[in-house]
This record gives structure tokens, sequence and C-alpha cells, in this order.
């Protein structure tokens, strides 16, 4: 057995777990589908439990750790929660996707602007966080309520990425209260928001990750997307094995075949489509036929060190602090 904590939802890990355990039918995947924070506070508080004693082989006690989260699994990872593994498969691999051999980058996800096309039919959609917060001032009484973005206290993901845009520049917080004064609705579920969207309820999404509404859109949804031009974040699932895993040789073989070239190629034909981050496959599912299809202001967030900044105590509350005040408008 392997027990994988993962925030990928359990559809689209469906394939991949069917084909891992065809290849060794010895291992049983246990997997555990939460949200980012979830998972974050049941590892920690189960590692709390263990009182420092290892866990027993059959302990219902992570293996691997999977998370969109990549400020709180490198927090963990700093904090000694990983255990270092060569993988054979780190070739393959960026050099910004992998630190320390502990953490490891397993997808290529930008953050977009998703719309939905009968809405802004006739109009001519944003390219940039700039034009975005013009329109939604232009727009205002008209959309108030109908435009989405992730409610960054729920969701480890969303924080994440509303702190690398604080980090860009202060134009971010321009479009943060243009956000709140258009009544902005806050999600922690990226396919919720995306399929809202896609239904005609709300009108627009900021910040999405665009793996699910690429794959949406080319299943016949009204939406669209777009990678702003002033630059694209691009993020990536990080997943580590867990320090005291009590089943590490079976997490090698679950973290080797995530990154293989076949365990990439099922989580791009998965029903999100997640863009792989292998740089050694003809794949039409890699970053450089996003950039092709999206444009060039691709901006990835490198797996390491930088992205403690994010978890440090005093520094998010303060940015949650004038994240409530501009969400108020």
């Amino acid at each position: 057995m392997v027990t994988v904590y993962a925030s990928t939802d359990l559809e689209v890990a469906r394939p991949l777990i069917a084909a891992f355990e065809a290849r060794y039918p010895g291992i049983r995947v246990h997997y555990q589908d939460l949200n980012t924070v979830q998972l974050n506070q049941r590892f920690l508080a189960e590692t709390a439990a263990l009182s420092g004693q290892p866990p027993g082989p059959r302990a219902v006690f992570a293996d691997v750790l999977w998370s969109t989260a990549m400020d709180l699994q490198i927090k963990l990872v700093n904090d000694g929660h990983a255990q270092r593994y060569a993988s054979p498969e780190r070739g393959g691999l960026p050099g910004w996707a992998v630190w320390r051999d502990e953490a490891w980058g397993t997808t290529f996800e930008p953050a977009v602007i998703v719309y939905n096309r009968h809405h802004l039919a006739g109009m001519r959609p944003p390219r940039s966080r700039s034009g975005l917060a013009r329109l939604l001032q232009e727009h205002a009484p008209r959309w108030h309520g109908k435009v989405v973005t992730y409610d960054v206290e729920r969701s480890g993901v969303g924080y994440l990425l509303a702190q690398q845009d604080a980090r860009m520049g202060s134009e971010f917080w321009y479009l943060a209260q243009a956000l709140g004064r258009a009544g902005v609705q806050l999600s922690a579920s990226t396919a919720e928001m995306i399929e809202r969207i896609a239904g005609g309820e709300l009108v627009m999404g900021y910040n999405l990750l665009g793996s699910y509404a690429l794959s949406l859109m080319q299943r016949g949804a009204a939406i669209d997307v777009i990678a702003p031009s002033d630059y694209t974040l691009v993020m990536s699932r990080v997943a580590f094995i867990a320090r005291r895993a009590p089943r590490p040789n079976a997490a090698r073989l679950w973290l080797d075949y995530l990154l293989s070239r076949e365990g990439q190629a099922l989580l791009a034909k998965s029903t999100s489509q997640l863009y792989t981050i292998r740089t050694d496959t003809d794949s039409v599912h890699t970053a450089a036929a996003l950039s092709e299809r999206l444009g060039y202001a691709l901006k990835p967030i490198s797996v390491g060190p930088g992205l403690l900044a994010a978890q440090d105590a005093m520094r998010k509350r303060a940015f949650l602090a004038r994240w409530r005040e501009a969400m108020r408008g």
C-alpha cells in the first residue's frame, strides 16, 4: 500500500492510480482527496500525534503529500517533514521544479482570467490586470456579484497566487480593490468557479488555474481563457515523500511514476488535462506548447525557499488584513 494525501481531485488522478496499480500489482493506492488547507492541517496533526514514534507499516499516515499549495508544501519540507530521494526522473525536469531532492514540481499550470463568451459578446476582453480593473469599474453595477476569485483564507493555492501577485507590484492591490467594489464572490474550489462561469451564472473569474478551464473549453463550454500580458503566474503541484512515511519504498515508486513520461502523459489525458512539467517529451501538453497557445509572458513559481516568505506569520497577517479591506470595496 501507499497512502497519498492530495489536493488533486480523485477523478483527475484515477487513471494515474489505475495504471500505477497495474504496473505494481502488490501496491494499492490509498488516495485521500483533500483541499490544500485540510491536507496541511491533517498531516501536521497526525505528525504531532505520533509523539516522536514512527508510524507502523499499516498506519493511516501519509507516505506522499501532493498539493497545489506550493508555499505550504515548501514550509513542510523546510521544517524537516520530507525525506530526500534522488529520483531517476530528475533529468527530465526543469531546474526550477526541484528543491534539495525533496520537493518536486509535477505540473505546469498557468493562473488565468476565465470569462463567459456570451456575457462579453461584442466587448473587448481584458488582456492585463489593469485592463481587468478598468473593465470591472466600467461595468460594476451590471456585474455586481458576478465575478469570482479564490478565497485566500480558505484556499492555499489562492493565497499563494495572491501573494505572488502582490510581490510583482502595487497594481495587484488596484485590481483587488476593483474586485471588492464589484462585489466579488470568493470560493475555494477551482472546478466550481469555472463551472459557474461556463453555466452563465458568473461573468468572469480571476487567477483561476487554467488547466481546468482549457479542458472545459475543449469540451465545448462557452468560456475563454486569457493569460494576462503583463505576466502570467505558473504554479506546479508539489509532491514530497514524508520523512516518517511508513512505506517509503512504495512512496518512491509512486513519485517516480508521477514524474515519469507515462505518468505525466496520463495527467495530460485526464479530465483536467494537466500540462507536463517535463522538458523531454513530444506531448502537445507541454510548457512550450502552452506558451505558444497563451503567449510568452509565463512566469513559473520556483519550487524552493523563495516561497517561505509567504508563510511568515507576521507578513501573512498583514497581507490578509489588507486583502479583507480591499474586498470590502
